[in-house]
């Protein structure tokens, strides 16, 4: 990332912050340079890493490393993986700007190139952005203005740290995604969610599939084991069916969809009931449609 990229980007978020010590790109010794232990991207891809090292060895470092002034030494803003991967490298020195930050600013900073990158995932995210609240003193409204999302976008992604410490790992580990997590948080009970979860990865539900069971654990239906009760609401419905149509009828919620399913004996029962259902309408018979 550019250097008119990053600052821009600090700026933006903490008005006044990021100086630069000189605007001339330096380069400093790698035994000079060490990692920022508030850096929110902790989930370091070592095939990634020794790939970046590769294109590094072939075409040296294209962006400069941004880091701090940290006692006799410098500590890394922006540009870990560069950094990691020079030295895997073989590289001795590398090129880097130097901006004067404070431990918070440096945080801010690297939370926006992350973002900007894609490369976080949502956990890290999270734990980025109630960092940057709880040690910067910032709203919410105020955070989603300035890392450029909206209000409930920052909201649904803080709300992730609600979950249970095992279902966060999971999710960070890439084994469920944003969209299934989102679905278990609206299940009140942490017990109820881990089994939600736990169908999630060993049934590899979709989201959506992961939404409609999260409506029924949400409203109160009983679980045997693994398996979901038919709420009451399903009951009554069934119950009505059966009486329109005079023969035995289920409503019931499997892992992948909502059934209904109408019992019939021969192909005149079956258009009977088609007749029923189509509130007396012409219909095609069972025996001439081919059915």
């Amino acid at each position: 990332m550019s250097k008119r990229g990053l600052g821009k980007g600090l700026s933006a978020l903490i008005p006044g912050a990021g100086q630069e010590v000189g605007a001339e790109i330096l380069e400093l010794s790698l035994d000079d340079i060490t990692p920022n232990p508030l850096q929110p991207r902790t989930d370091i891809n070592e095939e990634q890493i020794a790939e970046l090292a590769d294109s590094i060895r072939k075409v040296g470092v294209l962006q400069p490393i941004i880091v701090r002034p940290d006692g006799a030494a410098y500590q890394i803003i922006a540009g870990e993986r560069r950094w990691r991967a020079s030295r895997a490298a073989g590289l001795e020195r590398v090129p880097v700007r130097v901006m004067a930050t404070t431990e918070t600013e440096a945080l801010a900073l690297a939370l926006i190139e992350n973002l900007q990158r894609e490369d976080l995932n949502p956990i890290e995210e999270a734990r980025g952005y109630r960092r940057l609240i709880t040690e910067y003193k910032m709203t919410q409204a105020e955070l989603a203005d300035r890392v450029s999302k909206s209000r409930s976008a920052v909201t649904n992604t803080l709300r992730l740290l609600d979950l249970p410490e095992d279902i966060q790992e999971l999710l960070y580990e890439g084994k469920i995604t944003a969209g299934h997590a989102r679905a278990i948080l609206s299940v009140l009970d942490d017990d109820r969610r881990r089994t939600l979860c736990k169908k999630c990865v060993d049934e590899g539900l979709s989201v959506r599939e992961a939404e409609t069971i999260a409506k029924l654990l949400a409203a109160g239906a009983p679980i045997h084991g693994q398996r979901i009760m038919t709420p009451k609401s399903y009951k009554i419905v069934a119950r009505r069916l059966r009486r329109l149509l005079s023969t035995n009828v289920r409503v019931r919620q499997t892992a992948k969809k909502g059934k209904i399913e109408i019992d019939f004996h021969d192909e005149d029962e079956l258009e009977r009931i088609v007749r029923l259902l189509t509130d007396g309408g012409q219909v095609t018979g069972a025996k001439e449609a081919g059915v």
